[in-house]
């Protein structure tokens, strides 16, 4: 059983309940011969009286006394009253399927037909109710007729009012107080079962589905949402789609509470949770928000998705390239170049294709004045300019190019050397645009001295 759904069993759960309903089953049942009870004679009083007395203490020994006293007094007027001691005695003795057994007809009936006495009567009928619910969650996996009774039971105890005759109501209002952790706990041990089970048996899309519905009966429980985003979690390979989910439900147990009900370490479950995003994300960027809606509510809404570190980086590019084509395209180029199989690359694709058009800024110009190459750096913002194209130009240009400004092009891959890093393109002059030139200077000549004569 999980740590947080264990019960109380033997001494320990009898001390749960109030000295008021507990009162010894012997007494009370002395009290019923003047409502028409009778002992069939003086043994089956001290036999029944026997195993009583053992019931807590020896629940063995109390099996075997009332498995004696019911041989011999198979109608007994007390039938019922013995029912209760076996429920007893088997929870105690760790036999919890024949407690809830035991309890069926009681519960079926109704456990205040069992036991109409208005003042004995509620001890007996809570006991019955107690120990099915108790009976329960001792049993990994139960039959559809033992959750039908347990489920029965469980709400019964949750419900149940009828106070006995001459209990003040203080100590009434405690007893029931003190009675309503075991049955809602038996309620919720029922509603994760199938989730339990399945998850047991790594039935992924089962278990997603029974914890989905238990998390609709208990959507502040944070066990289960955690559970319901590990159920998910386990299904990403097939179905990528659950993986937004699963951090959804991660995060909302471990802003619920991240100690899972007192199973798990607080610290652990945080920690997971946060990386479950970040890890998917990216970054933290978000984060608080998503704890904040998933607080809100226990699923997250149709279509959730949480976009993943890759998804984002594809944006950025698809954004980068549709307002940086040139550059977006050189990079490209680059990065095919300088990848190990740069100069396969370059020969099998690049040589001698029309490249279409790049910017970049000019570094040198060979020579300054009408130059015939251009060394241009094609560099990402905010970075120094690094020569890495040779544009060779099929027309000298009429003037000198002013340097470290850009301009565009258009080209034909011609060479290429991977260290240093260059790549030769040959241009047409008609090909070149918004690059600035200014007149060259003429040379300065020296007219010659003359002679004298």
């Amino acid at each position: 059983m999980y740590k947080f759904l264990r019960f109380m069993s033997g001494a320990a759960a009898i001390a749960v309940l109030s000295a008021v309903i507990l009162t010894g089953t012997v007494q009370s049942a002395r009290a019923q011969d003047a409502g028409g009870k009778k002992w069939k004679d003086t043994d089956e009083y001290n036999m029944f009286n026997a195993a009583a007395q053992k019931v807590a203490a020896n629940p063995a020994g109390a099996i075997t006394d009332l498995d004696a006293w019911k041989a011999k007094y198979p109608t007994s007027d007390y039938k019922d009253d013995g029912a209760v001691l076996y429920m007893q005695a088997y929870v105690g003795a760790k036999q919890p399927a024949k407690a809830i057994d035991v309890s069926a007809d009681m519960v079926n009936r109704g456990v205040d037909t069992a036991f109409p006495d208005p003042k004995s009567g509620p001890q007996n009928a809570i006991k019955v109710l107690y120990f099915a619910s108790l009976a329960i969650a001792q049993i990994p996996n139960p039959t559809p007729d033992e959750l039908a009774t347990a489920t029965k039971a469980a709400h019964a105890l949750a419900e149940y009012n009828r106070k006995p005759d001459g209990t003040p109501d203080a100590a009434w209002n405690q007893a029931r107080e003190q009675l309503q952790p075991i049955a809602k706990t038996a309620q919720l041990y029922i509603a994760m079962l199938p989730g339990n089970q399945a998850y047991d048996k790594k039935d992924w899309a089962g278990c997603e589905a029974a914890y989905t519905k238990a998390l609709s009966e208990y959507p502040q429980n944070a066990f289960i949402a955690f559970r319901v985003g590990a159920c998910m979690r386990s299904q990403v390979a097939e179905k990528p789609e659950k993986r937004s989910s699963a951090v959804y439900e991660f995060l909302r147990a471990a802003t619920l509470d991240a100690t899972l009900g007192g199973s798990a370490n607080a610290d652990q479950i945080k920690k997971y949770a946060d990386n479950s995003y970040i890890t998917m994300h990216g970054s933290d960027e978000g984060l608080a928000a998503l704890k904040e809606a998933a607080k809100a509510s226990p699923l997250p809404p149709d279509g959730f998705k949480i976009k993943t570190a890759t998804e984002i980086s594809e944006e950025k590019q698809a954004e980068f390239e549709k307002s940086n084509p040139q550059l977006a395209l050189w990079m490209k180029i680059k990065g095919a170049l300088a990848d190990t199989n740069g100069e396969q690359y370059f020969d099998g694709q690049l040589k001698d294709s029309q490249v279409p058009q790049l910017r970049g800024t000019l570094v040198d110009a060979k020579p300054a004045c009408r130059p015939k190459e251009l060394i241009v750096a094609v560099p990402l913002p905010g970075n120094t300019p690094t020569p890495e194209i040779t544009l060779k130009l099929e027309v000298a240009l009429t003037g000198k190019p002013d340097l470290n400004q850009e301009f565009h092009w258009e080209g034909v891959p011609t060479a290429f050397t991977k260290d240093p890093f260059m790549l030769t393109m040959d241009t047409a002059k008609d090909k070149v645009e918004g690059l600035k030139t200014t007149p060259c200077t003429p040379p300065v000549t020296k007219r010659p001295v003359p002679k004298k004569k």
